[in-house]
């Protein structure tokens, strides 16, 4: 029991002194990014992360910092915790769908981590949570600082109604984690988490990249996060906005992508 008690301060320790970094990192708003949107006609916040500068780059500081539930951007998360604690031995085993009905035709199918996480497969993910169990969930998310870390008492929707939430640029310092090795979890398994979110690349950059809509809660809000590599440096971001109709949801990636332009990150 002391022995708990022990790693589960230091566990609290250090993601109190992770939060502490991020509040450090200095803020800048960005005439162009706040355009970007304007121009889009969408309510929302872009945030770039340069650890290399510890700057905070964007639009709407103070939405930046608000916690919203991460809806699939969660999957990131999810997969590196399933990962680690063992409820899955890697990212192509083949995990059940349910054999249910489902709102996309496409997760009707049993499939791998890596696939899944392409298409954004609900059900899929939602078995990955419930064979890591909401103790090992939870643990797991206070150990990598993802948010508030609550998991409440359902297993499998957490992260899509409550009481998950998560802000823009903790999002984006978790992910400078994840693409520079540094979260607390073994190299293997952060290595496969990397590698099933690239995205697209050229002879310039590569872009890792997870969706997400939160579409149970109000107001509903779509997520694109990711990172950039480039010139051996590492940029990440956190894309949020209100999805007021059908035609948001499709809006995201480019918003964010011309957001990532308009810094000259792409």
């Amino acid at each position: 029991m002391r022995l708990f008690s022990v790693l589960f301060l230091s566990i609290t320790l250090c993601a109190q002194a992770l939060a502490a970094c991020a509040q450090a990192a200095d803020w800048h708003e960005s005439p162009e990014v706040a355009a970007t949107f304007a121009a889009a006609g969408v309510a929302g916040t872009f945030v770039l992360y340069d650890p290399a500068a510890d700057t905070l780059t964007g639009h709407d500081r103070e939405r930046a910092e608000t916690r919203f539930v991460p809806a699939s951007t969660f999957k990131i998360a999810n997969t590196l915790i399933g990962l680690s604690c063992g409820a899955v031995s890697g990212v192509d085993v083949i995990l059940p769908y349910g054999g249910k009905p489902q709102p996309v035709k496409a997760w009707e199918h049993d499939m791998s981590l890596r696939e899944a996480i392409k298409i954004s497969n609900v059900p899929v993910y939602q078995e990955l949570a419930r064979r890591i169990g909401l103790e090992r969930m939870r643990a797991g998310l206070i150990r990598l600082n993802y948010g508030n870390a609550e998991v409440g008492t359902v297993a499998d929707r957490f992260w899509l109604d409550g009481p998950l939430r998560i802000s823009a640029v903790e999002q984006a310092r978790f992910l400078v984690s994840l693409a520079g090795k540094g979260l607390p979890a073994p190299a293997t398994y952060q290595a496969a988490v990397r590698e099933i979110l690239l995205v697209e690349q050229t002879p310039e950059w590569c872009l890792f990249a997870k969706t997400g809509s939160a579409m149970s809660v109000s107001p509903c809000v779509g997520w694109w996060v990711g990172w950039v590599e480039k010139g051996g440096r590492i940029y990440a971001f956190a894309l949020n906005v209100d999805l007021g109709q059908e035609a948001d949801t499709a809006r995201r990636i480019g918003l964010g992508k011309a957001c990532l332009k308009a810094l000259g990150v792409i």
